[in-house]
């Protein structure tokens, strides 16, 4: 039922974890397939994901290139767009069976709610902010994942070959009323605001975002954002 499509480079630290809400001994209820698009990883990452059982793909780097990649390599009815150090909670499979089952299912998208693997004060305050953010403006970014129909996705045009805010120009041609929140935690690595702080790298997040928005090209804001 669910093509899993998962983008990534040098992810060994944390791929397995990813991978291990995902896959088994067999696949799970909904999971069909697992396919890792690798932009030319210099670690254990490839070796990981042969050992999981996923389909490997290997294509230059670049996210929105390597999602792309996979979406037309995928061979089932839904797409789970996901990043390597995102680990979806248990829950998962559930809600997005129930959502899969829901009339008209085809023509919406849903994504995860973000959250982090810290347990601080700081981290707490930032999932609220994330929150916050996609009430009022509808804007998740990709380490929430992506459930979304190969019908819907094809008729927005898919994910751009794009290095980076390929994630928040998909959603913006999803659309709102498009749009759904899943309850489920998609649990991401806070390794970044742990190694850039909690204040500077949200607000880096949103100088690169406004930049984007003022029609700064994406290859330019790769290299600002680091």
């Amino acid at each position: 039922m669910i093509s899993v499509v998962i983008p990534t480079l040098n992810a060994e630290r944390t791929l397995a974890r990813c991978l291990a809400a995902l896959v088994g001994p067999a696949m799970r209820r909904v999971v069909r397939e697992v396919i890792i698009v690798d932009g030319g990883s210099a670690d254990a990452t490839s070796a990981i994901a042969e050992e999981s059982g996923a389909r490997l793909i290997v294509t230059p780097p670049g996210r929105g290139g390597q999602l792309r990649a996979g979406a037309e390599a995928a061979k089932n009815g839904w797409l789970l767009f996901l990043h390597a150090d995102t680990v979806l909670d248990d829950t998962w499979e559930r809600e997005a069976g129930r959502f899969i089952a829901r009339e008209n299912a085809a023509e919406k998208a849903a994504v995860f709610a973000f959250a982090l693997d810290d347990t601080s004060l700081r981290a707490r305050a930032l999932e609220r902010l994330v929150g916050l953010r996609c009430r009022l403006f509808a804007l998740p970014y990709g380490d929430q994942g992506l459930l979304i129909s190969q019908h819907l996705y094809n008729n927005i045009g898919g994910i751009k070959d794009m290095p980076l805010m390929e994630d928040v120009e998909c959603m913006r041609r999803t659309g709102r009323k498009r749009l759904v929140f899943l309850r489920t935690p998609a649990v991401t690595s806070a390794a970044r605001y742990r190694n850039n702080g909690y204040i500077f790298r949200p607000l880096k997040n949103l100088s690169i975002l406004t930049l984007y928005a003022l029609g700064v090209p994406p290859r330019v804001l790769v290299k600002l954002y680091g």
